[in-house]
């Protein structure tokens, strides 16, 4: 037990001066333990109790010192109480408050007979290649395949040169999906070896494909060459996929297995106490950007020299197959977005408040400010880039 120094201790409800005729008693304790001074006062209590058994051996006066004795007692225990747990807190700060740092412990890792290497190229933006990740690491996972981490696209719309590694944890990425495939940051020297006297294959695998369709048509690919590269990403599992458990890794994926960098975290966090200051606010993600209008072909609320301007830039990206678009017929078939007016519409309907602080969280909007002028009349407290 640590030693303590009790310089003066004050009865409850009495002040520290004489000035109300009441004793101040002064206890010097250095050198003292608490232990050893506890004992001492109770000895001396067990002495007291002996004695008041004859009433004719007590006094008034000593009945008085005997009870604030006790009282003193109580305290010197409490003093010692907090010393020791001062003590304690100092020397192991963590056991203290009652938090315990357990080691990380990585998952059990899950055993398999690898049926060949998966590497990827992950297209479109950030949503999409994070979805379309998550759909390579399910394939990888019921083919039973070894997943490299996937490259990310740098020759798309935004023209961002990111990698993985730049935005995503790479090893907590490896290590939290460990008990259900294996991912290595690069191919094994063998591999390397053998991509020196054969052409990696390369496919694009089906839209909205199925499982059914990865067992019957992709996996014996991989059994015939050993490496096989996806061109895409996107869109490569179908939503409707009726396996339950395959739905539910796709989700583990996204919520559990791509997280932040520490840094971009550390941003985002800040970010977000920024935009609390002003109280409830509402992220909102328009998607009536450039893009995304001259490639869906979508031109409500369009005037003729912007419908121009947008299928110019549609014909001139070789890569996009869909040339021809009849604006009118897709968004009968509820596959336009939502004008900025429209998504006003929808969010007082939804009863959101009025006065709530709402981001424009997306790229430019085309047709700027007299397109957020139809939003911001619902909404004035609108906040774009």
């Amino acid at each position: 037990m640590e030693k303590i120094s009790c310089t003066k201790v004050v009865l409850p409800g009495e002040s520290e001066e004489k000035s109300s005729g009441k004793i101040g008693y002064k206890i010097v304790s250095r050198g003292i333990k608490c232990e050893k001074l506890r004992n001492l006062i109770i000895r001396a209590v067990k002495a007291h109790k002996s004695n008041s058994s004859n009433p004719a051996s007590s006094t008034p006066g000593e009945s008085r010192f005997w009870t604030i004795g006790i009282t003193l007692l109580l305290i010197v225990m409490w003093a010692c109480g907090m010393q020791s747990m001062a003590f304690h807190n100092a020397k192991w700060p963590a056991t203290a408050k009652f938090q315990f740092a357990h080691p990380a412990v990585l998952i059990p890792e899950r055993v398999y007979r690898n049926n060949g290497y998966l590497t990827v190229s992950s297209n479109g933006g950030l949503n999409q290649m994070r979805s379309g990740i998550s759909d390579m690491v399910t394939i990888a996972r019921f083919l039973n395949l070894t997943l490299v981490v996937p490259e990310l696209d740098n020759t798309s719309f935004w023209q961002d040169n990111s990698q993985f590694g730049d935005i995503f944890d790479v090893d907590h990425f490896i290590d939290s999906l460990r008990d259900e495939l294996r991912i290595v940051k690069e191919l094994p020297p063998t591999q390397k070896e053998k991509l020196k006297t054969q052409p990696l294959y390369q496919m694009a695998t089906r839209s909205w494909g199925n499982m059914s369709y990865y067992y019957r048509t992709v996996l014996p690919v991989f059994k015939k060459f050993g490496i096989v590269h996806f061109l895409k990403t996107d869109a490569r599992l179908s939503n409707n996929e009726p396996l339950e458990n395959v739905q539910k890794m796709r989700c583990r994926v996204n919520y559990e297995g791509l997280r932040f960098t520490p840094h971009i975290e550390k941003i985002g966090k800040k970010v977000v106490s920024i935009l609390r200051k002003k109280g409830p606010f509402l992220a909102l993600h328009l998607r009536f950007e450039k893009d995304m209008l001259a490639f869906t072909g979508c031109t409500e609320e369009l005037d003729k020299e912007e419908v121009k301007e947008l299928t110019s830039m549609r014909y001139a990206c070789p890569w996009w197959k869909e040339k021809e678009i009849n604006s009118t017929h897709k968004r009968e078939e509820g596959l336009c977005p939502l004008t900025p007016g429209e998504v006003g519409l929808a969010l007082k309907a939804l009863d959101i408040d009025p006065e709530i602080q709402v981001y424009i969280a997306a790229g430019e909007i085309y047709g700027k400010d007299k397109r957020l002028d139809d939003l911001r009349a619902f909404y004035p407290n609108l906040v774009s880039l």
